[in-house]
């Protein structure tokens, strides 16, 4: 009786909160049509807060910090639903509307032509999603394995065979991809300059030489981090140290 009550108070419990969820995000969307941003912003960083993460949630926070004129928030947001789900049109589309407001114009430093490739390849799909295509594709080579096993035909078996090996080998690529995606989800921290312009220094004191500013909105990777300094690097290759109190982690 008392397991029951306990699956019971779980499932109810569990029920409560997707109702509330969806509750909030009405109002969110209720406020956002009726351009109270301000509310629409504030409630979608409560359901974040308090139910969890999601690329739209962080895509529509975007939305209320742009039209707000919060431009690095918006970017900030925008990068987010793009790391949880890398293949998000709209959000790409808003924030490449998003990073003409700022000041900063870094001249990337361009990568060799095939490791650019192979990272939008890599950055195409989430972890999720390329480890949900590798079972996909590791299921369908079983099938065609099964048609080699029992087919009744020469020729049938080798074209049966041919598929199984072709599949499963884009299976296991998937499956690699899947684990570095997730790697870079881990070791690969990016930031935001949320401040309205910084200094960059040599080093992690406020007595380090000025190297060059940055402005909000600017993304940047954070390298490493002592105490309250975090060593940064931006597009073009420029390193130095800012505060963390200036940035904030995608």
């Amino acid at each position: 009786m008392k397991r029951i009550l306990i699956i019971f108070s779980f499932f109810l419990y569990f029920s409560l909160s997707l109702f509330a969820k969806g509750d909030f995000f009405k109002q969110a969307n209720d406020y956002y049509a009726k351009g109270d941003y301000e509310n629409a912003a504030k409630t979608y960083e409560l359901i974040i807060a308090n139910q969890g993460v999601a690329p739209e949630l962080y895509y529509n926070l975007g939305n209320a910090y742009y039209k707000l004129g919060e431009i690095s928030k918006s970017i900030l947001n925008y990068e987010r639903a793009l790391r949880l789900k890398p293949n998000y049109d709209d959000a790409r589309i808003n924030n490449e509307l998003a990073q003409q407001k700022i000041i900063d114009n870094i001249v990337q430093a361009p990568p060799f032509f095939i490791m650019r490739w192979f990272d939008l390849l890599i950055k195409f799909l989430s972890s999720n999603q390329w480890f949900i295509l590798s079972v996909g594709l590791f299921l369908a080579s079983m099938i065609f394995v099964l048609l080699f096993v029992f087919g009744n035909s020469l020729q049938f078996r080798k074209i049966s065979f041919y598929f199984a090996l072709i599949l499963f080998a884009v299976c296991m690529t998937s499956l690699l991809f899947s684990g570095i995606r997730n790697k870079q989800l881990k070791t690969e921290k990016e930031a935001i300059i949320m401040s309205g312009i910084i200094t960059v220094k040599s080093s992690p004191d406020k007595s380090g030489t000025d190297l060059f500013q940055l402005h909000e909105g600017t993304k940047v990777k954070i390298k490493s981090e002592l105490g309250k300094w975090c060593e940064i690097k931006i597009g073009n290759g420029s390193i130095g140290w800012v505060e963390n109190q200036n940035i904030e982690k995608i």
